[in-house]
């Protein structure tokens, strides 16, 4: 099962993709869980320390797995195509949630030097993750839809893209339907999150109606679970009820999953 979950930046959209690494994790699956934002938090998410995340190097800031993945004998001239199953097996990190964690990180931009290698080493262990592979995969992506590429956006079993109340989150999350439908995700859908009282929930299932935007879940506002990004200490699943819905969500799809399978 590939999950990826988007959203503007702020809705909370690692907390819930790492929370779904978590509980898929503790079903019993094997869960690879992608960072594949440009400002990447999930391993916190996780379970792993700070001191633990810093030091992680991104896949895509590894110069040296670039260059023995790409390099030539000839400047300016790389290659295209490579083995990546044991870059899986050597930089996947296991995390205190069960889940195994890769951070992709950011690719530089063009003329930097090395955006193509590095695109093309990210573009190939994505679609090997995603097409290839039997893990649950769950992507934390940017706002977008950007890493995804032909040949391997349409092998995603769902997209989820989270939103808040606010208007701003709320046409971001359209734009991102709408290009996820557009780039032959078959399953997208909308996830509420902080969401504190009927009239916000009022608000975003209008939204999604008008806008023909499907419904996935509608997370709570949980104080707990904004306390814990303050102070660090980890939320107590026994009387969350976001993570509550979470888990509602994760059995959700799962069985859609298993319902296509049949």
């Amino acid at each position: 099962m590939k999950i990826a979950v988007s959203g503007k930046g702020g809705t909370g959209k690692t907390f819930l993709a790492g929370t779904l690494a978590a509980k898929f994790a503790a079903g019993g699956h094997t869960v690879i869980a992608i960072d594949a934002d440009p400002s990447p938090n999930l391993a916190l998410t996780l379970g792993l320390s700070q001191e633990e995340a810093g030091k992680i190097v991104p896949i895509a800031e590894n110069e040296d797995l670039i260059r023995l993945k790409t390099g030539t004998d000839y400047s300016g001239v790389f290659r295209l195509s490579f083995r990546v199953d044991d870059i899986i097996e050597k930089y996947t990190v296991p995390t205190p949630s069960g889940a195994h964690l890769m951070v992709m990180g950011t690719v530089r931009s063009m003329g930097s030097g090395c955006a193509c290698p590095a695109h093309s080493v990210v573009r190939a262990l994505l679609r090997h993750l995603i097409v290839e592979r039997d893990e649950v995969v769950i992507l934390d992506m940017d706002a977008g839809i950007e890493h995804l590429g032909r040949g391997t956006s349409e092998h995603v079993d769902e997209m989820l893209v989270v939103s808040d109340a606010n208007r701003k989150s709320l046409e971001v999350a359209k734009t991102i339907c709408r290009m996820a439908t557009d780039s032959a995700i078959r399953q997208v859908g909308l996830v509420g999150n902080r969401i504190a009282g009927d009239l916000q929930e009022q608000a975003v299932r209008a939204f999604a109606e008008k806008n023909g935007i499907f419904v996935m879940g509608m997370i709570p506002f949980d104080q707990n679970v904004s306390d814990s990004g303050i102070t660090g200490v980890p939320v107590d699943e026994g009387h969350s009820l976001a993570i509550r819905e979470i888990a509602r969500l994760t059995a959700l799809l799962e069985s859609g999953f298993q319902l296509k399978k049949g």
